[in-house]
C-alpha cells in the first residue's frame, strides 16, 4: 500500500469552495497559521455560519495576483 495515499487527504478542486483545512493541506500551511491569514483577510474567506469558506476562484486569483470582484 502506498504509505503517503493512505495519510493524504483527497481534496475535490472541482468544487466552488474549500474549507480552510484544505486550504492549509493546498498551500502547506499549518491549521493554525490557515486559519489566522483567514481571519486577518490575507487569504480570501467568507463567513458562512460559523463556518469560513475559501471560494476556489477568488483563492486562485489570489494566488495568480489578480483581483477578482
Amino acid at each position: 500500500m502506498n504509505e503517503i495515499g493512505a495519510t493524504a487527504a483527497v481534496i475535490d478542486t472541482a468544487c466552488l469552495t474549500y474549507t480552510v483545512d484544505e486550504v492549509a493541506r493546498l498551500l502547506k500551511l499549518s491549521r493554525g497559521v490557515a486559519y489566522q491569514h483567514v481571519r486577518d483577510g490575507v487569504i480570501p474567506a467568507e463567513r458562512v455560519g460559523r463556518r469560513w469558506l475559501v471560494p476556489r476562484k477568488r483563492l486562485h486569483a489570489w494566488l495568480d495576483g489578480k483581483a477578482v470582484a
